[in-house]
């Protein structure tokens, strides 16, 4: 369904459509420079659109020369628990983009399809993010990839971890993006997903069956609207495409787990993550 509303993307004295503003986050040394450098590649080629893509980073060593480089904004508490580093993300101004929209995607994904539908699909000031394939009813997003616009709206987010982080990790552990989307619920009433055939699961729906896959080759989902592969945990993009799921050592007594933890080689993944 086509919407009247006017296209936030486009200046109203001009066709020419504003460029979309791309947000990631590096921080130590979970991630290397090339994953960065893997997720602008794959946001450039998969839009008309021009993009501004801006990582927040405590080391810009090894990053393509047309990433901007922010700093993580500062907050008041140790960065781990329930909200890690991405907290930070709802200062008031981040990186001097105080009343712009922004699209985060996480590292760990691969981008298979065009995005053009998916910077233009937020026609409100709202918030949008995955429903999550893991909770069912429509309380909890996914937080591989979401939108907002920067301002004073969603500082709290930030502030009440920052004064609160003992209860809040206390509550949610280390379920980030549950206490997320209850602070998302509180400012629209309800959360505004992404239409479900965008994104899929590498884990619940590219795997086969857990004995079948020491025989078979993760797949593709058969959607022509499947725009990005989200790979949450492990297998990571570079483990699956190597065929490695690393053994957690919570698990060695647990045979059953190291049974459904395998994954083939899956060499398609090259063909969209570079």
């Amino acid at each position: 369904m086509k919407s009247n509303k006017q296209n936030k993307h486009l200046n109203p004295e001009s066709t020419v459509p504003e460029p979309i503003n791309v947000i990631c986050i590096k921080w130590g040394k979970v991630y290397p420079p090339d994953y960065v450098n893997k997720l602008n590649n794959m946001v450039r080629r998969n839009t008309k659109y021009k993009i501004n893509f801006y990582c927040f980073t405590d080391k810009d060593n090894g990053l393509d020369s047309n990433i901007i480089v922010k700093p993580i904004p500062t907050i008041k508490v140790i960065p781990n628990g329930c909200f890690k580093r991405e907290t930070a993300f709802f200062s008031p101004d981040l990186g001097g983009l105080k009343g712009k929209r922004v699209f985060y995607f996480d590292l760990d994904i691969v981008i298979v399809g065009k995005l053009d539908a998916l910077f233009s699909y937020p026609q409100d000031d709202d918030f949008y993010i995955i429903k999550d394939w893991a909770s069912s009813g429509d309380r909890v997003g996914q937080g591989s990839c979401f939108s907002w616009i920067i301002s004073n709206k969603y500082n709290d987010i930030t502030s009440e971890y920052e004064n609160n982080k003992s209860e809040i990790d206390h509550k949610y552990g280390t379920a980030s993006q549950e206490y997320l989307s209850d602070k998302i619920l509180e400012k629209q009433g309800k959360l505004k997903f992404w239409p479900d055939m965008w994104f899929c699961s590498f884990r619940f729906h590219c795997l086969p069956n857990p004995l079948a896959r020491y025989i078979q080759i993760p797949k593709i989902p058969k959607n022509d609207e499947l725009k990005v592969i989200v790979f949450h945990g492990h297998p990571n993009p570079e483990e699956a495409q190597e065929g490695i799921w690393p053994d957690k050592k919570k698990h060695r007594k647990k045979f059953w787990k190291k049974i459904y933890k395998h994954c083939l080689p899956t060499p398609w993944i090259k063909d969209y993550w570079h």
